[in-house]
């Protein structure tokens, strides 16, 4: 699996709120090229769109160190997806039928992270999962 080296760093900020607003805004820019739900093209998926809105639900989920933890590398995943054509990591889970693409990349600090991709079966609809720090 290869490293896609991003551009953008991680979001600054010290709690959750200041973080979060940098986010969003991020996240407005996305939203306002779309009528319906938003997305991004991705490169590795030959301009496929990629959903945001599972991302959001997913990442209030968890307790609010990891929410900080995880939403620092937003803007550094979304230019990952848009930009990477390197091969991800797949797995596929047997009894849903659905499989998950996992990408790595590197922030601007040099901080390696993965971005996750869902890959509904019928549909083939992608979601953007989740975006995670290496440990």
């Amino acid at each position: 699996m290869q490293i896609y080296q991003t551009k953008a760093g991680r979001l600054k900020g010290t709690d959750f709120t200041e973080v979060r607003k940098r986010a969003f805004f991020v996240f407005k820019q996305i939203k306002k090229k779309s009528k319906r739900h938003p997305y991004i093209r991705s490169a590795y998926f030959n301009k496929e769109k990629i959903f945001l809105n599972l991302f959001w639900q997913h990442l209030f989920e968890k307790p609010l160190g990891e929410r900080l933890r995880r939403l620092k590398y937003f803007a550094a995943a979304v230019e990952l997806l848009e930009g990477s054509r390197s091969e991800p990591e797949l797995k596929m889970d047997p009894s849903t039928k659905e499989q998950f693409y996992r990408f790595s990349g590197r922030s601007k600090e040099g901080d390696l992270f993965y971005v996750q991709i869902k890959c509904k079966y019928p549909s083939n609809n992608k979601h953007l999962i989740s975006i995670f720090p290496a440990k």
